[in-house]
């Protein structure tokens, strides 16, 4: 997380180490994170406006006196900041040199340029932090001595880095082992699960359950391996979905943090297997995706786009970063926010004239279907009415499925009112797996209606091609 020679961070280390550890105590009171919150609103847009080309540009109608007056009431007077900005823009939103950061990670670039995402130790400290303290809760409820399999996307990508961190600073061994990798592959990590004795797994759901299938495959079960507890990460996961997931593999399940390349941390996993946001790191605003304006976040549940502000000075802090991602969210009383990522903004579908996220989705899916390995849903119209054609890999394959497709059939035509649903058995494709990759919508949805955008599926399937398993 830091260099361990440079005393200075480690002073700064302990200091939010302890920040974070009052917080979750309840040792800080509203009064003390608004004011917090508002003094390093202040600090950030100084900094960025000092040190970032791209942000000095777009906010260069701000005078010193505006930021003085700059307060999280009045953030709302600040433009946002893309993703298509991100995209444009690239290396310039950087508040620091490159040769100031202490690691480079990209997105993965499925759907266009990969954005440029440089941490220094001043991210990783503030960031991995919440994660360590939150964490080391989870892990106390299933046993002690772990040994944890972290099966990352790729070398640019944040997450061997940041889970090894966090689990070398709880006391527990790592292997990070790539499935996708041709070096490493999944029958090796299938080798080392049983070598190692390894006791949980950090990955994507769909890494999970192609695990899963290769160990079943190859004539073993999942669930008598050594895995008792997995975080899931990088892809909307309803709560159904880790049930059945859980249910292979004979583990407990957690979707474990809300995160992206770009953004970093934005919410962690607590012990109760909610997601929180962490207000000592970031300002969150959810808007109404189509007209911008803020929704009040002190009402009972509201759901929109989340737009987030960073609040510690990073290689590359964010100003009002439009997420693209719909959270349901509930306002604490200690001042962070309990949410679910029900999709992005641009999966939302509508079936019948009704819009639904895909979170909506998979919840009437898998609500009523137990033993679902995986699945496919193929969108059509009949007579003007929209039909959800789903192919169910149950894990079993020998499951007698009729009567329970029969339930979940009539489970899901009652919850989305007016649209057909047909339910057959049998294998998905391997686009499934590039969910996280791409989108959910990408790697789960093919419409067929004559209006329909499958520009994602498009590239889902173009990864697939160069060889993506």
């Amino acid at each position: 997380m830091y260099a361990i020679f440079k005393d200075e961070l480690i002073h700064t280390a302990k200091t939010i180490y302890n920040q974070h550890s009052d917080f979750t105590a309840g040792k800080i009171s509203l009064k003390q994170l608004y004011a917090h919150q508002n003094n390093k609103l202040r600090d950030i847009i100084q900094y960025v406006t000092s040190n970032s080309i791209f942000y000095g540009n777009h906010l260069k109608g701000l005078t010193q006196t505006d930021i003085e007056y700059l307060s999280t009431s009045n953030i709302a007077s600040l433009p946002f900041t893309t993703k298509d900005d991100l995209k444009n823009n690239g290396a310039s939103l950087a508040s620091a040199p490159l040769n100031h950061c202490w690691v480079y990670y990209e997105t993965t670039g499925t759907t266009g340029k990969p954005t440029p995402c440089p941490r220094n130790e001043i991210d990783s400290i503030h960031n991995n932090t919440p994660l360590i303290i939150h964490y080391r809760d989870i892990f106390e409820q299933h046993g002690s001595n772990h040994i944890v399999g972290i099966m990352g996307p790729s070398e640019l990508h944040s997450t061997g880095d940041t889970f090894e961190d966090v689990f070398r600073s709880l006391g527990y061994g790592v292997v990070k082992m790539w499935p996708r990798s041709p070096v490493v592959g999944i029958k090796r990590v299938m080798t080392l699960i049983d070598e190692l004795k390894i006791t949980a797994l950090v990955c994507t759901p769909a890494v999970a359950i192609s695990v899963a299938r290769f160990i079943k495959d190859s004539g073993q079960t999942p669930s008598e391996t050594s895995v008792k507890l997995i975080l899931t990460v990088g892809e909307l996961t309803t709560p159904a979905l880790l049930k059945n997931i859980g249910d292979v593999w004979g583990a407990q399940v957690y979707s474990c943090m809300y995160a992206s390349q770009e953004s970093s941390i934005l919410a962690v996993c607590a012990h109760d297997g909610y997601l929180y946001t962490v207000p000592l790191n970031n300002f969150y605003e959810i808007i109404d995706p189509i007209t911008g304006n803020n929704l009040d976040i002190t009402q009972h549940q509201i759901t929109g786009e989340l737009v987030i502000t960073h609040l510690y000075q990073g290689q590359k802090p964010l100003i009002r970063y439009r997420t693209g991602d719909m959270v349901r969210s509930s306002y604490m009383p200690n001042g962070s926010q309990k949410i679910t990522p029900v999709g992005r903004v641009r999966d939302v579908l509508t079936l019948n004239g009704t819009p639904y996220c895909a979170w909506d989705l998979e919840a009437a899916l898998l609500d009523k279907l137990s033993g679902c390995l995986d699945y496919a849903i193929q969108i059509d119209n009949e007579q003007n009415i929209d039909v959800l054609n789903i192919t169910v890999e149950m894990f079993n394959s020998k499951t007698e499925t009729n009567a329970i497709f029969a339930q979940v059939k009539n489970h899901m035509e009652k919850v989305l009112p007016g649209v057909k649903v047909n339910l057959i058995a049998g294998e998905t494709s391997a686009i499934t797996a590039t969910s996280a990759m791409v989108s959910w919508k990408a790697a789960r949805l093919h419409d067929l209606r004559p209006a329909a955008d499958n520009s994602d599926r498009d590239a889902a399937l173009a990864l697939i091609n160069r060889g993506f398993k």
